[in-house]
């Protein structure tokens, strides 16, 4: 396929010293050893302003973090910039990151997220719950499809926060 991204980050971030927080490490962690052309991966314990370097320098930006709340077991949607002000120069969410990247660096990075069920969090421990692991499992397959065929949009529709999939998820993106 011609339109293929050449460059893709994936940016895990979250905790690993706290239980299911670590989910977004875990999957990088994960991902990382296969050495997919193209792709780059990269965890921190949270995002900051000073990412936006970071992300300009990609096509598309994929951001792994744990959810406490949301579908089963992930949900996989689009991260539109967002100006919203209220981050400090520690934290930022992945839409004032994009927002940020575009502004200063005149990136058009597509972005999105992927959020991983969790059920353990503020416990010290550097383990996942057998529940979260589960879900990593099937999130990170889910990721290297993602990465390879690279339909991102079309995934969102499919495994959207609000697609209604939910635990009914099949992590396989319909071809």
């Amino acid at each position: 396929m011609s339109d293929l991204a050449t460059h893709i980050l994936v940016y895990g971030y979250g905790n690993p010293g706290r239980g299911d927080d670590g989910l977004g490490p875990a999957l990088v962690a994960a991902l990382e050893p296969l050495h997919t052309a193209g792709l780059a991966c990269e965890s921190d314990y949270q995002l900051s302003v000073e990412d936006a370097a970071t992300l300009a320098e990609y096509d598309v930006v994929v951001f792994v973090d744990a959810d406490m709340n949301g579908p089963e077991p992930f949900w996989f949607d689009r991260v539109e910039p967002s100006r919203e002000l209220g981050f400090s120069s520690h934290s930022a969410t992945p839409g004032q990151v994009v927002a940020l990247a575009r502004e200063m660096f005149g990136a058009q990075v597509k972005a999105y997220a992927l959020g991983i069920r969790g059920y353990h969090f503020g416990e010290l421990g550097e383990s996942l719950s057998e529940q979260a692991s589960a879900n990593l499992a099937l999130a990170l397959a889910f990721a290297q499809r993602a990465v390879r065929e690279q339909h991102f949009d079309k995934y969102t529709r499919q495994f959207g926060v609000d697609s209604g999939r939910g635990c009914a998820c099949d992590p396989q993106p319909e071809a």
